[in-house]
């Protein structure tokens, strides 16, 4: 496991990109968009900067209750269709939360605006709405055509999936404070952290396979 990425947003306060990418990470996510109206305001400079500093990125989407159709093309519009793209599926703070079926159709909407799959955030989120839904096998959603992006903060040395998937692509294991360490990276310093399963050589190659 090659502990490499991290996800931020306009919560985190950054100093630079270049000390994280010298700290070992090697790729960021950014929350870009929530909903059907917000956009991240430090999105497109720190998508510039994080390029800049020759890191790799990719964006994810807040999902909530509404019409998920319109909020996949809110949020193409504003990451092109070439960035690595991920659907934030968990509870909303604000409001009602996304649905598993809309879920599944904000998926399917980017698979049919890009011809590829985003990946799924998700941690108890997931696991509860497939069990409600009786879900157990692959074929009964399309969701596990994304590739698995599973928060769990966890002692263990590995986290527990759902069975729709074989394996996970990327762990969250820690929000910077929960879970094992390290929490911090340097210029950015605590922050939630991401394992990748695979090789430093495998992300590269997911990045560009995944990613357009």
């Amino acid at each position: 496991m090659y502990n490499g990425v991290i996800d931020i947003s306009h919560h985190n306060t950054i100093k630079s990109f270049s000390d994280a990418k010298q700290d070992g990470i090697m790729g960021i996510f950014h929350k870009a968009t929530q909903g059907f109206t917000y956009f991240d305001p430090t999105f497109i400079a720190n998508r510039d900067a994080i390029l800049s500093a020759g890191l790799l990125f990719g964006a994810y989407h807040f999902g909530v209750a509404g019409d998920p159709v319109a909020q996949a093309d809110f949020f193409l519009s504003k990451v092109g269709k070439d960035t690595l793209m991920v659907l934030d599926f968990e509870p909303n703070p604000q409001g009602q939360d996304m649905s598993l079926a809309e879920a599944e159709q904000f998926v399917n909407h980017i698979w049919q605006m890009t011809g590829r799959y985003p990946g799924l955030y998700s941690g108890h989120t997931i696991k509860e709405a497939l069990a409600a839904a009786g879900i157990t096998q692959p074929g009964q959603t399309e969701l596990s055509n994304c590739w698995l992006w599973i928060a769990q903060y966890t002692t263990a040395p590995g986290p527990m999936i759902p069975k729709v998937w074989d394996d996970w692509t990327l762990w969250q294991y820690t929000d910077g404070a929960s879970g094992n360490p390290p929490y911090e990276v340097n210029g950015i310093g605590r922050c939630d952290r991401d394992l990748f399963n695979g090789s430093d050589a495998d992300l590269a190659d997911f990045w560009s396979a995944t990613g357009g």
